[in-house]
């Protein structure tokens, strides 16, 4: 029991209407033909009784006629012997008529009965196609509603990869903002050296305003330094010159 029910569960779950619908079409069209067939052959028959029929009766007119010879020539023996035969004709065809009838009551039968079936065909041929049409647009509204709610099968996967690269996206986020703070606090050094945190970029910043600062002072003091030695220069190279020049420019005076 539990077998058929799962297997006429399985059965329903891949059982497709239209294909049923087609199927069921296909076997009347079947028997549609045999009972075509059927009455093809019951005509047949009857057509070939109806042959018979006349053999048979033109051979009792035969009869008939060589008896009436017969007896007009004075052979009344060879007249009875005519009689005879035809009446044994006669049997037959009685026996072949009636099965004439019975054979033309069948075909009528037979074909009042092709003549409904075919009717009940193109019926079922017409609600079979209504209902595949009805069928076919409510299995594509039912897969549009899915794909709108996000139901389906194939929207339900998509929906879950959406949803993993949203959650592996995040943790991809997460990692690099905390790899960030643990850098900039220090807790995890650079081997490139290319990451300084907040308070080692402050250090960098103020050493470099202090180099500048230094640098300018002493370039202030060799300028100061230069000009006082130069003017110093120029004062002791001009006392020189005076000195030089005045023993000659001075008059001497003797004593007389």
């Amino acid at each position: 029991m539990i077998f058929r029910a799962k297997a006429n569960k399985a059965l329903d779950r891949a059982e497709d209407p239209r294909e049923t619908l087609d199927y069921s079409y296909q076997k009347q069209l079947e028997l549609l033909q045999k009972v075509r067939r059927g009455v093809a052959d019951v005509a047949t028959s009857r057509k070939r009784l109806e042959l018979q029929l006349n053999q048979l009766q033109s051979q009792s007119g035969k009869l008939e006629d060589q008896g009436r010879k017969a007896l007009a020539l004075g052979r009344e023996d060879l007249a009875r012997e005519a009689l005879s035969r035809r009446a044994a004709l006669q049997q037959q065809v009685t026996d072949l008529e009636t099965q004439h009838a019975t054979l033309q009551g069948e075909e009528e039968k037979l074909t009042l009965a092709a003549q409904r079936l075919q009717a009940k065909v193109d019926a079922f041929r017409t609600k079979k196609e209504t209902i595949k049409a009805t069928y076919t647009a409510a299995q594509a509204q039912t897969r549009i509603g899915e794909a709108f709610s996000g139901i389906s099968e194939e929207m339900g996967d998509v929906g879950l990869a959406i949803q993993r690269a949203e959650d592996k996206t995040a943790q991809l986020q997460a990692r690099a903002g905390a790899i960030d703070e643990l850098l900039a606090s220090g807790a995890l050094e650079d081997p490139s050296g290319m990451h300084k945190d907040d308070l080692q970029a402050e250090l960098d910043r103020l050493s470099g305003g202090t180099d500048v600062e230094l640098e300018l002072q002493r370039m202030k003091a060799e300028l100061a330094g230069g000009s006082a030695g130069g003017q110093q220069a120029l004062e002791g190279g001009t006392g020189q010159q005076q000195d030089r020049q005045q023993p000659q420019d001075t008059p001497r005076f003797d004593k007389q």
